[in-house]
């Protein structure tokens, strides 16, 4: 009796040292050591509020990644939503719109552009990511076309507010920190707490077997990437208000980095895994591995052998914990 009761009372912390976002966090902090010992100012509060604010914004659409990949998909078409979704405030405002009208139009086009991914991918049954790599260079494309290569500075009588909101600050932190939060707390409710969490997990785990559980399939994984296209919308509203203009570029590449923090995170590109925290941990230690070497005068271009390297443990340590399940 006494022996179960001491099993009992050790397996959440057993529970908490075989998660993923515990050995992400571990991680981060060690790396954070290692490089303050070769370059104190790594660990300046300057410094370490800059690294939070930067994966703030690649941690939000890491938020929105985490359910389409728990459904078993995937979205590379993320920085091309984002700069459409960019392009569409720029404009909107540019037009002397309020900054309501702006926002309202930008979470739009953001939904739009994952119900186009998802509706294609459910009902007419093509793979994820071959979907999601054309619209990648449809979104891009479309861009640069209703910009015509133009680069918006001015957002008419939306131009204060629109950089106090992204680029603003309240209680000492960056707004975007503060959507960062509140975006891990609903989406761990909506994954944990709610119906819509439990079909994802169903769809990522057996979509076949979800199906003829009468879970409705095709409207989840829509629902997961309109979910995703949100977030990417609402990084969109908080990055052009910190970069105070629109560019046709912006959001290039960031497809890697969110798929990168999602994965390192826990998530599984099998499908069937994924957590809120695990996201913005991940994203947190991709912009550590970032700043790390650029303040340890390591050349940047080993950014990306060093997060590869993190991939492949993470995806190496969700291996070796789906053969012991």
């Amino acid at each position: 009796m006494d022996v179960d009761l001491l099993q009992g009372s050790t397996s959440p912390w057993r529970g908490l040292l075989l998660a993923q976002e515990s050995w992400v966090a571990l991680s981060i902090l060690v790396l954070g050591l290692i490089v303050s010992f070769i370059a104190p100012t790594f660990a300046s509060a300057g410094n370490l509020l800059n690294v939070f604010q930067n994966a703030c914004f690649i941690g939000i659409m890491a938020l929105g990644m985490t359910p389409v990949i728990i459904s078993g998909g995937i979205d590379i078409s993320v920085g091309s939503i984002l700069g459409m979704c960019a392009v569409t405030l720029g404009i909107v405002l540019n037009a002397d719109m309020p900054l309501a009208v702006g926002i309202i139009a930008t979470l739009a086009m953001g939904i739009a552009c994952g119900v186009f991914n998802g509706a294609i991918i459910s009902y007419l049954q093509l793979p994820p990511f071959i979907v999601t790599l054309a619209t990648l260079s449809i979104g891009r494309s479309l861009a640069l076309v209703l910009t015509n290569n133009e680069v918006f500075y001015e957002f008419g009588q939306a131009t204060a507010s629109i950089i106090a909101l992204g680029g603003g600050y309240t209680f000492g932190f960056p707004n975007v920190v503060y959507a960062l939060i509140i975006g891990v707390i609903i989406l761990h409710i909506l994954l944990t707490m709610t119906r819509w969490g439990r079909y994802l997990y169903a769809i990522g785990g057996n979509e076949s077997a979800a199906r003829l559980a009468g879970i409705p399939v095709d409207f989840i994984k829509i629902s997961a990437y309109a979910f995703s296209g949100l977030m990417v919308a609402i990084t969109a509203i908080f990055l052009v208000g910190w970069l105070g203009a629109v560019t046709n570029s912006i959001g290039t590449g960031y497809e890697l980095q969110v798929i990168a923090s999602t994965v390192i995170g826990g998530a599984s590109l099998n499908g069937g895994f994924g957590s809120a925290l695990g996201a913005a941990i991940g994203a947190i230690l991709v912009e550590v591995i970032r700043n790390a070497l650029l303040i340890a005068g390591v050349n940047p271009f080993w950014q990306g052998t060093f997060v590869g390297c993190f991939i492949l443990a993470a995806v190496l340590l969700e291996r070796i914990r789906s053969l012991r399940r």
